[in-house]
């Protein structure tokens, strides 16, 4: 089966990037490198950590504020739960949710899944062209969503409408340039139709 096992963040500055993403506190399947290309307004992808409970969403969020993001979309009730958007300082787009209402204890700053939605311009064509690299669709809801199965260890790969994707994201949708996005996975190099790069995933972390 094919998935990601790591996304690597093309970054002006990694060393500044660095200090940030550890304060969030992510795992090894982010990584980053530095990149010049040039990139403006909405890169066509969000970052999302699914966690438990309400607590640990604003955990995250308040230490990314804190660690100098911006909040998009503040941690809030919804129809599907609790969550919030913040964009980091190198330009990525993360979104913290849970599908819990109450909380069920303390703050745990736990991670329970990370996924990476792409905002696709035919989710559809996108979705073939995904099951034709050897993806299994878990999830999909028509033209509108689709999400690929993954190891629990990996990340987990969705594709959004772009346009819908923004949206949700609290941010307009045009945008121009480098995704500053390179998936690692088991599948091998290639891109998409929606131009999201893919290469053979290393072991050795780059930052």
């Amino acid at each position: 089966m094919t998935y990601i096992e790591t996304v690597t963040l093309e970054v002006a500055d990694p060393t500044a990037a660095a200090r940030f993403y550890s304060a969030f506190g992510l795992g090894t399947q982010v990584r980053l490198r530095a990149c010049e290309a040039p990139s403006t307004g909405f890169r066509g992808f969000v970052m999302a950590l699914t966690v438990s409970q309400p607590a640990d969403v604003n955990a995250f969020i308040d230490a990314a504020l804190g660690a100098g993001a911006t909040a998009l979309k503040p941690a809030a009730k919804s129809f599907w739960g609790y969550g919030g958007v913040v964009q980091a300082p190198d330009g990525t787009i993360w979104k913290v949710a849970t599908s819990a209402r109450k909380n069920t204890g303390p703050a745990t700053r736990q991670v329970d899944e990370i996924v990476l939605l792409l905002g696709a311009t035919d989710v559809a064509a996108s979705r073939r062209f995904y099951v034709g690299q050897g993806l299994t669709v878990a999830k999909s809801f028509g033209r509108k969503y689709v999400e690929f199965a993954a190891p629990s260890s990996a990340v987990k790969l969705a594709l959004y409408g772009r346009r819908h994707l923004a949206k949700d994201a609290g941010v307009p949708a045009d945008g121009t340039g480098s995704h500053r996005l390179v998936l690692g996975s088991t599948a091998g190099a290639f891109t998409d139709p929606d131009g999201f790069a893919w290469d053979a995933a290393s072991l050795t972390p780059t930052a």
